[in-house]
């Protein structure tokens, strides 16, 4: 495995723009649920894994989860088990449902990356919140459905714009400019 410099800078952007919506606050989006609002903080994790691939996902989400155990939201986020571990599976996971989907049709990979990028975060950690006992199991499914359902769709949604988006900037990149 190598790190090229480029995955290396991709990372530590990406990995700050999920510090920048979490500081400001504008990673949060209000949503009629019991939470308030769906966090779109794994975005920049989840598009690390796809456009970049596994590596790049995983220290991005290395790099989110390492904020969520600085800046804890609840207390439970004070245990890296729950903030951290969880969140470096979310770029991989990202990729890999990309990669073995993207060749079906590409907006369907996207969509599905998007979705199963924010359920691992959702999953993994309200699981270990649980495992850990900081919540019972009904509790953690109930925020589970009622907060990851919502991110679960903003992810996929915001995964599609933003890839295309980028996408698009590179193949421009890559034609000759026209005089």
């Amino acid at each position: 495995m190598s790190l090229s410099v480029r995955k290396i800078v991709i990372s530590g952007i990406l990995g700050a723009i999920s510090i920048l919506l979490g500081v400001t606050r504008l990673g949060f989006i209000p949503v009629p649920t019991p939470a308030g609002h769906a966090t779109i903080m794994h975005i920049p994790v989840i598009l690390g894994g796809v456009l970049e691939g596994p590596v790049v996902g995983l220290i991005t989400g290395a790099i989110f989860g390492l904020f969520s155990f600085l800046q804890p939201g609840a207390p439970f986020f004070a245990d890296p088990l729950v903030s951290v571990l969880p969140r470096l599976f979310i770029g991989i996971v990202a990729y890999l449902i990309y990669v073995s989907t993207k060749n079906i049709n590409n907006i369907l990979a996207l969509v599905l990356a998007g979705a199963f990028g924010s359920a691992t975060n959702t999953a993994l950690v309200l699981g270990m919140v649980t495992l850990r006992g900081y919540l019972p199991f009904e509790v953690s499914l109930s925020i589970g459905i009622l907060h990851g359902v919502p991110e679960l769709i903003v992810a996929a949604i915001l995964t599609v714009i933003l890839v295309k988006g980028i996408q698009r900037i590179r193949t421009s990149e890559d034609r000759p400019p026209v005089s």
